[in-house]
């Protein structure tokens, strides 16, 4: 398979190829961890004797592996007695109870585990209670503007900056037709998918009116100081009721999909987190783009956020 290797964090993740860690990619959707797992596939069967088992969720070919016990199942019947097992799990989180699997198969020294997520949560319940510190966290970003040269073969020019800080940093993007047209729609696909799929559904959301509302407000006010209380007052004088906490856990829910990034004050303490103000970009400026629009694309305030951000 042709692909454009990122560098860095290939190079970060093959330090610990054929360690007991477990190695944990996580990201924002479309954000190219698959492409990833592919390159580390591809590293590792040119340097050792490796039997690959490769399990994609979001491939209708695995639809069968729902829970562990289905997972530990389909390992076993692949498992190779005379070379080492590469276990590359996919969208992990679609598995039910899919810590026990991994847990069980992190006793055994013929395994070398990687899987991906997407979503921050992955390692905050169960599986970081049962692994005890067994596994090591990547976290993928969109392409820096270095990387968005290379992957679109373009110059380092202005008309590059540019549509770099108009459609952002998600790989598939060059594969699009460089049209502004084109790209906002498959940049608001994306965010639909992340919004239901990742957002909607993982946490049982019901005012899922309020969520677009919520995302809106956030793209339109990117740099600004915002917090929970304020946006709560405002909905108040709306008619809305909306109470702090349930405005803060609808922002910790943008947060885990990675869709959005939390920047904190330092002097944060207790119920203080209502009234003191945050900042909050967008991990992705092409999506934040989206919900604005791209006619209402403002190149001072994607400046100024990246380089508040990089």
């Amino acid at each position: 398979m042709r692909y454009k290797h990122r560098a860095y964090y290939l190079q970060k993740i093959e330090g610990f190829i054929n360690t007991n860690l477990i190695k944990v990619i996580v990201g924002q959707r479309r954000v190219g961890k698959s492409f990833m797992l592919w390159q580390l596939m591809d590293s590792i069967q040119e340097r050792f004797s490796a039997n690959i088992i490769y399990i994609n969720k979001e491939n209708y070919d695995f639809r069968s592996i729902t829970n562990h016990d289905t997972l530990i199942a389909y390992v076993e019947e692949h498992r190779s007695k005379e070379d080492k097992n590469y276990l590359f799990i996919d969208e992990i989180q679609e598995i039910e109870n899919f810590e026990i699997a991994i847990r069980h198969f992190a006793l055994f020294d013929d395994f070398d585990i990687y899987c991906t997520g997407s979503n921050a949560n992955l390692l905050s319940g169960e599986l970081a209670t049962l692994l005890s510190g067994r596994y090591v966290e990547i976290n993928i970003l969109p392409l820096t503007y270095c990387e968005f040269l290379d992957f679109n073969e373009v110059e380092n020019t202005h008309e590059s900056l540019k549509n770099y800080l108009l459609w952002g940093g998600l790989p598939f993007v060059k594969n699009l037709q460089k049209d502004d047209g084109f790209i906002e729609e498959y940049l608001r696909n994306i965010r639909s998918t992340i919004l239901l799929k990742d957002i909607v559904q993982r946490n049982q959301i019901r005012n899922v009116n309020f969520l677009e509302n919520l995302i809106s407000f956030l793209a339109q006010h990117t740099d600004s100081l915002i917090s929970a209380k304020k946006i709560s007052d405002y909905l108040k004088s709306q008619r809305v009721e909306m109470s702090p906490q349930l405005v803060l856990n609808y922002i910790d829910f943008l947060c885990q999909a990675f869709l959005i990034n939390r920047v904190k004050r330092i002097d944060l303490k207790g119920k203080r987190t209502f009234e003191i103000s945050e900042k909050f970009y967008f991990e992705d400026w092409g999506l934040m783009n989206s919900v604005v629009g791209f006619n209402q694309f403002d190149i001072s305030k994607v400046w100024k956020m990246w380089f508040t951000t990089i």
